[in-house]
């Protein structure tokens, strides 16, 4: 039965799936359904994306709906929901909110994960204690974004918070896909440390590590045989703490925050944030009034949060139809 609490569909679009759900005020998620996403271009991207918001149109809704907030991969305006790329090599300029405003006759927006996922940890999270931070997002790549005076930076292309293409050691052979040497994201992100650990396995390492169905190693496995003193988890997980060290240590020393959260899939419990702690300087982080922590917004779930929560304060006036859609006012 069909609620009259206001809703945002909400989408939140990845690699492999795409999630959708109706967000309420509150960021509580009502209603998610799942599926099959393929990012391999904008067009079949933006498809999938109007496919499944039909799918979930065609079943009762939870509450009424004010408006559609997409999150998904790529260089996006979040004023305007112009997707411009999903990376340089997939460039297909397009305007996503608009096709889906004109497809369904409801108001759109769309944003990048990351930059929705900082927009929740604003304001149902570590931006409840303070107006400034950075959010550092530790998953199959590394990205982030820096949160000053409760603005979200997004540069003047809308590419602001790529920290995995920092580089951190200036002294390393290893080639990134962006073209530059020794970036934190092929050395300590969750491809980077599957990689660097499937390589030495199958050199012939003697390790407990495993290469997985996936074909990666996964990145509790590396953690686990880590403890257990394993010598190939040690080399992969001691350079990538060195290195996620000194990128949040240079975050730091270039924006003044008063905290640091990290999330991401390779964040869940202490384990990965302990130990960069402990890599890092106190000079660093003695200004700090919240220091290094750990999201407290489940990581599955905090990209399509903020795109809902997004939806409810960039929202347009907007008259309930009985069918439990917004129209324009």
């Amino acid at each position: 039965m069909t609620t009259n609490i206001p809703t945002v569909l909400a989408i939140d679009q990845g690699g492999t799936k795409i999630v959708v759900a109706e967000v309420d005020r509150q960021g509580h998620l009502h209603q998610q359904m799942k599926f099959a996403s393929d990012v391999g271009t904008q067009a079949l991207a933006t498809k999938q994306i109007i496919n499944a918001i039909d799918n979930y149109l065609s079943h009762p809704h939870y509450g009424q709906i004010q408006q559609i907030s997409v999150s998904t991969v790529g260089r996006i305006n979040a004023d305007t929901g112009y997707w411009y790329e999903i990376d340089p090599g997939r460039c297909e300029p397009i305007d996503l909110a608009g096709a889906i405003t004109e497809q369904f006759g409801i108001p759109a927006i769309a944003a990048n994960d990351v930059y929705s996922a900082t927009y929740a940890e604003n304001k149902v999270g570590i931006g409840r204690g303070t107006a400034d931070f950075i959010y550092l997002n530790l998953g199959t790549g590394i990205a982030g974004r820096i949160v000053e005076n409760n603005r979200i930076l997004t540069g003047a292309h809308f590419d602001a918070g790529e920290v995995g293409h920092m580089s951190v050691d200036i002294h390393s052979t290893d080639k990134c896909v962006c073209g530059r040497y020794g970036c934190v994201e092929p050395i300590a992100s969750g491809l980077g440390i599957s990689t660097k650990a499937r390589v030495l396995i199958e050199e012939g390492a003697k390790t407990e590590l495993k290469v997985e169905e996936n074909g990666r190693v996964g990145a509790e496995q590396l953690f686990s045989a880590y403890d257990n003193g394993d010598l190939v988890a040690i080399e992969v997980m001691d350079e990538a703490l060195i290195a996620l060290a000194v990128l949040i240590e240079n975050l730091i020393r270039t924006s003044d925050p008063d905290a640091v959260v990290i999330g991401g899939g390779t964040s869940n419990g202490n384990w990965l944030i302990d130990r960069i702690c402990a890599r890092i300087t106190p000079e660093t982080t003695r200004l700090m009034k919240m220091g290094i922590v750990k999201s407290q917004i489940n990581p599955n779930n905090i990209s399509i949060v903020g795109a809902g929560l997004r939806g409810f304060e960039t929202g347009v006036k907007v008259d309930v139809n009985s069918r439990g859609i917004a129209e324009d006012k």
